[in-house]
């Protein structure tokens, strides 16, 4: 593909939020380039997210991205906690009217990246953008913010009147805001997720979340044929440490039930690796010209399930933000798209710190701490009410709330 020089939106990433914006943004007549540092074959294997909110599924349904979804992903109506060998389910669909999408973060790149590449929109891999440049200012129509990137052997300029910088924590996007222009807040947790994939049906129609005193478990799927499994481990272990034998035992320890009911199922792993646990937010989410979303303004730990969703809900806010200036020139919606984005944000990184300091045991912080947990989980056992507000924070909040 040629190296475009000129757009009106330059998107910096091309994971699965700079691909929805690139979408999002041509269904409402706004031109736009995507630039990302990877090549196709890694953007499109790399094992992410798998549990996409109501917002999320809808998004995917306007751009038209949704056939493989419809065919093949998994709806949810609920998910079960397991505590100490005891069983408690929360029926999101009775709660709240709605319910959650099986369908990995792999397969929803994959479906953009083709609908990008079939309409024939610039999308360029391995393009690594070097520096975001000029974005100090108010917004114009006159090109005058500038992505400086590496494509094909040769270094570019792509000239902007709005930059978006979706590539992620370590990216170059942020880093282009002044410090003195930003303010981070961050929580590193004393554990990581050792995490499988496997080829063995799912033990369980729905995700099973198990607290156990040797420490959290999760099980979950990608197919009716492929499980998805996690359990707490130290922070620096090393995957390859642990046996595939010895990673099955640990699930089925953690995740059993008192009376022997649950049984799980046991298949080849075919992949293996570690996520460390943390929370980030960065605020404002614009600097200018520069506007962030997804894990380049926040991350949070994978418990709530909320990444890749907090990530699609800041570019749905985001494009109809950015069509609306450019239809009328109206500045209004850009101007409160930080204020906007960060309060489901802050609700998100909420939500899922209240699941994984539940779910989750530190052997170094006080008792006092474990107690406290058991009690959060009781009330969840107890409080059809409490069911509810945790059923509707997992399957969704509104944008704006």
């Amino acid at each position: 593909m040629t190296a475009p020089d000129r757009t009106t939106v330059a998107i910096v990433g091309g994971g699965p939020a700079g691909l929805m914006l690139a979408h999002l943004l041509r269904a409402r007549g706004v031109d736009s380039v995507v630039l990302e540092s990877r090549p196709r074959e890694r953007v499109e294997s790399r094992q992410r997210a798998g549990i996409l909110e109501h917002g999320t599924v809808d998004a995917l349904r306007e751009v038209g991205a949704d056939a493989r979804m419809v065919e093949s992903g998994m709806p949810h109506d609920g998910f079960a906690f397991h505590v100490h060998g005891e069983r408690i389910h929360v029926d999101m669909q009775a709660l709240t009217g709605r319910h959650v999408m099986i369908w990995a973060q792999t397969e929803v790149v994959k479906d953009l990246v083709a609908l990008r590449l079939e309409q024939g929109e610039p999308l360029l891999f391995s393009a690594e953008v070097l520096a975001v440049d000029k974005v100090d200012g108010p917004l114009s129509r006159d090109g005058e913010a500038l992505v400086r990137y590496r494509y094909d052997g040769a270094e570019h300029e792509l000239r902007a009147d709005v930059v978006v910088g979706v590539d992620g924590f370590h990216g170059v996007a942020r880093r282009a805001i002044p410090d003195d222009a930003v303010r981070t807040y961050e929580r590193v947790y004393p554990f990581s997720w050792l995490g499988i994939l496997a080829d063995a049906p799912p033990s369980s129609d729905e995700l099973v979340y198990a607290r156990h005193e040797r420490g959290f478990a999760l099980l979950s799927m990608r197919s009716p044929s492929v499980t998805r499994a996690y359990i707490q481990v130290p922070n620096d272990t090393d995957p390859s440490s642990w046996s595939d034998e010895a990673i099955w035992d640990e699930l089925e320890v953690r995740t059993a039930l008192g009376d022997g009911s649950f049984r799980l199922n046991r298949g080849p792993v075919t992949d293996k690796s570690v996520t460390p646990m943390r929370s980030f937010v960065a605020e404002p989410m614009r600097h200018g010209r520069l506007f962030l979303a997804g894990d380049a303004a926040h991350i949070v730990p994978p418990t709530g399930a909320k990444g890749l969703n907090l990530a699609v809900a800041d570019v749905r806010v985001l494009a109809g933000a950015i069509s609306s200036w450019v239809a009328d020139g109206s500045q209004e919606l850009l101007d409160a798209y930080s204020d906007t984005a960060l309060r489901r944000v802050w609700r998100g990184e909420h939500f899922s710190w209240t699941m994984t300091t539940m779910l989750h045991r530190d052997p170094d912080a006080d008792p006092f701490d474990d107690q406290l947990a058991l009690s959060h989980l009781r009330l969840v056992a107890q409080s059809e009410a409490y069911r509810t507000a945790i059923a509707e924070n997992y399957r969704g909040v509104p944008l704006g709330m």
